[in-house]
């Protein structure tokens, strides 16, 4: 099959760009072909590859908007988008493709296809949504509900938590995220340039001066370990005060010897070798939304193979069903300095179940098996989509 994706995020993150990487080398692999149609003026942050086309409507950011400025700009970014439906529309007419996929798509996307001759579109029309809290979900379903004669229109959700959403439309099909693999990297070349008795935990992420890092730092270093262990603390800042609080943060604990500050941001290549670089990650605290939607984080561990240590409220399924790691209840620092240290003076006795749950983790929730997801939304086949 011919593959359209119409990708209009403006600014895209790390998770956006591996996700369409994992769509174009998936999808290829499996024998389809992949091509891109973009907002005018859009900039690719990867070169995919692969053939890309530019639609009139410029993509629209609301970065920086308030009040009357991001109402406006709001109207602007419905308005361009109706147009990339619209030439979507007579593309598919014109039959240069047989399917088009909205990579990152909400409800919103749905909404605004009311008002498009797209919902009538000869193609399958594919809306693939990266998760949904409870109350996402029953928004979304009673938008795809609206389209549910339109047996053109299909809608992919994926989350680790299916039965905690009531997904009822007919037309909305829910499988498990994909892994994110380290796809340009020997990783455990990387891992082999340090000591292999030195077990290496690493944090890994955007630092925002809210987050609570000096907890969980002192949670680390009060800990009594009884093998060798460096934890990597890695943040990346968009904002001057942001820098400054982390920049405080290191000097405070910048005797501790077994901690190792990076404070750049890791991008591509070096986002791959930092995480390959470490046995295990460590998830402190998340927002209760991870109960729902996918933590990067989690699709990283399973995919380079790294045990973790979580908290609770980030993705609960995974070490429910995958013994890859050890949890503790969040916000509880007496609980995660204990997970801690429980977790790196047992780790050697734990090792081999860690490999083998991680092993079925990554088997359970690969690339390839999303792209066969994928696939068989298209072709209408939903009852062989994977459900973990």
């Amino acid at each position: 099959m011919r593959f359209a994706i119409m990708e209009s995020v403006v600014t895209p993150g790390g998770h956006e760009i591996d996700f369409d990487r994992l769509l174009v080398e998936e999808l290829t692999a499996l024998g389809h072909s992949v091509e891109f149609y973009v907002p005018e003026g859009h900039e690719f942050k990867w070169n995919y590859g692969v053939p890309v086309h530019h639609l009139p409507g410029t993509g629209v950011s609301y970065k920086g908007a308030k009040g009357i400025k991001k109402l406006f700009l709001s109207v602007k970014r419905e308005w361009h988008r109706q147009k990339w439906y619209q030439n979507m529309y007579v593309n598919a007419c014109q039959n240069k493709f047989d399917v088009i996929i909205f990579p990152s798509a909400t409800y919103r996307y749905l909404r605004a296809l009311k008002k498009s001759a797209l919902q009538h579109s000869q193609v399958p029309v594919l809306f693939l949504i990266h998760g949904a809290t409870p109350e996402e979900a029953l928004r979304l379903n009673k938008v795809a509900l609206y389209f549910k004669h339109n047996k053109n229109i299909r809608v992919g959700v994926q989350t680790f938590a299916p039965k905690k959403l009531r997904l009822s439309s007919p037309n909305i099909k829910v499988y498990g995220p994909p892994n994110y693999i380290p796809r340009d990297i020997d990783g455990e070349a990387e891992r082999n340039k340090y000591d292999a008795d030195v077990l290496r935990l690493g944090f890994f992420g955007q630092y925002r001066k809210e987050k609570k890092i000096e907890a969980f730092l002192d949670a680390f270093i009060s800990c009594d370990f009884k093998r060798p262990v460096k934890l990597i603390c890695q943040g990346a800042t968009q904002t001057q005060e942001d820098a400054d609080d982390f920049a405080r943060i290191i000097e405070k604990y910048k005797a501790v010897e077994n901690v190792e500050f990076w404070n750049r941001p890791l991008i591509g290549t070096e986002w791959q070798k930092g995480l390959a670089s470490v046995d295990t990650l460590v998830l402190p605290y998340g927002n209760p939304r991870y109960l729902y939607h996918t933590a990067a984080l989690i699709s990283n561990a399973m995919g380079y193979k790294k045990s973790i240590i979580a908290a609770h409220n980030v993705n609960p399924e995974i070490l429910a069903h995958y013994a890859m790691g050890m949890g503790f209840v969040d916000g509880n620092m007496a609980a995660l300095k204990q997970c801690i240290e429980l977790f790196v003076n047992t780790y050697d006795d734990n090792k081999e179940k860690y490999i083998s749950a991680l092993n079925k983790a990554y088997d359970d929730f690969s690339p390839r098996r999303l792209a066969e997801n994928i696939v068989a939304l298209a072709e209408g086949d939903f009852d062989r989509t994977h459900k973990e």
